[in-house]
């Protein structure tokens, strides 16, 4: 059985869509999937990037994108009333659901949908009262275990690799994006690009310009 690791921020509508068509493109596959929250903010920092909603244009083109996109699926994603939002009370939530600081597959739609679901304001105060009470968390959200463990896991996911979400990592491997379903469902049915040289060799291919940062 393969194990997977689907890293997730509740803020990306990508990592929305990814987590619907999951099960579907996974279909006759033996595999289980670990949930884990992480910060995407706190990934982008560390890869001195910025997030698809803080560029202008691509602002636009990624809410028109994921809309168009969620009614291909036929995922019923309704923007929220504001984006981007500060995703930290949500993620706090999830990781404060279980003792491993990864919620199971029903707890983690409920926390997508309360975003992408209703088109109501993600980070509202008393919504997320009502979440927490409907969730029913094993420790307190807002402990300092709870944010300690979250930082950990991000810090954890940054050190494995993980450069945005959603990503999926699966035998050291890293799939990223809701549009690399396809790939990881071939790698995981031993397609047979696999088998050659040319996912390494990725790794070891020269870059002839570099940039600074500004």
């Amino acid at each position: 059985m393969h194990q997977l690791t689907f890293y997730l921020d509740f803020i990306s509508p990508f990592a929305y869509l990814a987590f619907h068509a999951l099960p579907q493109a996974m279909q006759g596959l033996s595999h289980q999937v670990s949930y884990q929250p992480i910060l995407f903010g706190a990934v982008l920092q560390h890869h001195g990037q910025l997030g698809p909603a803080e560029i202008d244009g691509k602002r636009e083109w990624t809410y028109r994108h994921v809309q168009w996109l969620g009614a291909q699926q036929g995922c019923a994603l309704r923007m929220p009333a504001s984006h981007p939002y500060n995703p930290l009370g949500m993620l706090r939530l999830a990781t404060a659901l279980n003792p491993q600081g990864q919620p199971n597959r029903f707890q983690c739609e409920q926390l997508f949908e309360h975003v992408w679901a209703d088109g109501l304001e993600a980070a509202d105060p008393v919504r997320l009262a009502e979440l927490q009470t409907r969730l029913a968390p094993q420790r307190d959200p807002n402990s300092d275990e709870v944010k300690t463990q979250l930082r950990q896991a991000t810090e954890a996911a940054i050190t494995a690799g993980v450069f945005g979400v959603p990503t999926i990592a699966v035998d050291g491997k890293l799939f990223w994006g809701q549009d690399a379903l396809p790939m990881l469902r071939d790698y995981l049915s031993g397609g047979a690009w696999f088998q050659g040289q040319a996912w390494n060799d990725s790794s070891a291919l020269p870059s002839a310009l570099t940039r600074k940062r500004p």
